[in-house]
């Protein structure tokens, strides 16, 4: 399989955050990429994001860690407010004992930040080509490569393919062909100056107020000049996996009984974007051939443990650290690449569902959660994230 691996390309489908890290790893490893994204130009929507010691690790792995940490805002702690009476939950702080323990930060930032640290990376060699505009419709596969199929007919060979384009992949939709699990939980975005947004929030923190059913998070951006703002809320509605612009109204009619200081995010916003979020059941398998998955087409995830972003980074890295230890053999590296994966990642997706619930308690089981944490020390709280954020590139291949 690695004969005619310097004659071509890998084939990346999406320039998206997943999609740029694995052309950095893979370039790492001496191949030529070829990204392959629908979009006519390279870019990321959203909003904030946050990023657990884990995605530093892997910023440093991929040799973009001094870009994405220059764009960082390093928060003092994690904070949990109840959002109906505004008792404090739990507080977790991530200064320096928590870098002791981890060995990086916790931190916020812009998605576009993310995007541009790793495409800074990108810019700087000259072995990652970009097609813009390109719809990946099928793929065909032979002993010598894979041949990509895009919307116009055009075709695009490579030595492999890594499907990277995200929630709705096409490349997972012609292996898997399986269905989403929609959550009928409703999140809208934003984005507010410092100056708009509440003084008595302007907290250097990651900060969620939660509450029935719902929940509010606000954390800088920026140095501080801008705040993220984000409510989830469960549906009323029969939701499908949908992104389109919100309705203030609507955010309104799901927040009447929260606290005073917690409810005047939702009047914040004068745009707000509203995605109806979901996941998939994890699989056992997401290598085809010669076409393996990464990201948020191998394991799409609810937002509730903050690390779909952060998945995707590790994806990346591990992909190219099974290429380095299996000599850039094609096939043998994607299994172990796979096999490294699939187990961390279904815990990711499982527990962000259950994180979920924790987060959207109501009667007893508010009162329940709330005691779990009360009073827990910061140790206490870092043994439990020790799965999550000890990750390390030195330590991420399955044997």
């Amino acid at each position: 399989m690695a004969s005619n691996r310097r004659q071509l390309p890998i084939l990346v489908a999406g320039g998206g955050i997943g999609g740029i890290a694995a052309a950095l790893a893979l370039v790492r490893q001496g191949f030529d990429v070829k990204v392959l994204e629908q979009a006519a130009q390279l870019g990321e929507i959203g909003a904030g994001i946050q990023l657990g010691p884990n995605a530093f690790a892997a910023f440093d792995a991929l040799g973009v860690g001094p870009q994405a940490r220059a764009r960082a805002v390093y928060t003092d702690e994690m904070v949990m407010h109840d959002a109906l009476d505004e008792t404090l939950v739990g507080r977790i702080p991530t200064g320096e004992a928590f870098r002791q323990r981890f060995g990086n930060p916790y931190a916020v930032i812009h998605r576009a930040d993310v995007h541009q640290s790793l495409l800074e990376g990108a810019q700087q060699t000259d072995r990652i080509q970009v097609a813009t505009g390109t719809c990946v419709q099928r793929i065909e596969q032979d002993d010598a490569g894979v041949t990509v199929i895009d919307a116009q007919g055009q075709a695009h060979r490579g030595a492999a393919l890594i499907g990277a384009d995200g929630v709705k992949s096409a490349v997972r939709r012609q292996y898997v062909a399986d269905e989403p699990r929609v959550s009928g939980h409703v999140v809208y975005r934003a984005v507010i100056d410092r100056r708009d947004f509440p003084a008595d929030l302007q907290w250097n923190a990651a900060s969620i107020w939660v509450g029935p059913n719902c929940h509010l998070v606000h954390y800088p951006l920026r140095g501080g000049e801008q705040y993220n703002v984000v409510v989830t809320f469960h549906s009323r509605e029969k939701e499908e996996w949908s992104v389109r612009e919100g309705n203030r109204e609507e955010v309104r009619s799901y927040f009447e009984g929260i606290c005073a200081r917690a409810r005047q995010l939702i009047d914040l916003p004068k745009d707000w974007k509203r995605w109806a979020t979901a996941d998939r059941e994890p699989i056992g398998q997401w290598t085809f051939g010669r076409a393996t998955l990464l990201g948020d087409a191998a394991h799409p995830t609810l937002q509730y443990l903050a690390q779909g972003a952060c998945m995707a980074l590790e994806d990346a890295v591990t992909l190219g650290e099974a290429l380095r230890a299996h000599d850039n053999e094609l096939q043998p590296a994607f299994a172990r690449y796979e096999r490294s994966r699939i187990a961390r990642t279904a815990r990711v997706v499982l527990s962000a569902r259950e994180m979920g619930r924790i987060f959207h308690a109501k009667g007893v089981e508010r009162l329940v959660r709330n005691e779990l944490w009360k009073g827990r020390s910061p140790e206490r709280f870092y043994d439990a994230m020790e799965w999550l954020y000890g990750w390390t590139a030195d330590t991420c291949l399955a044997d």
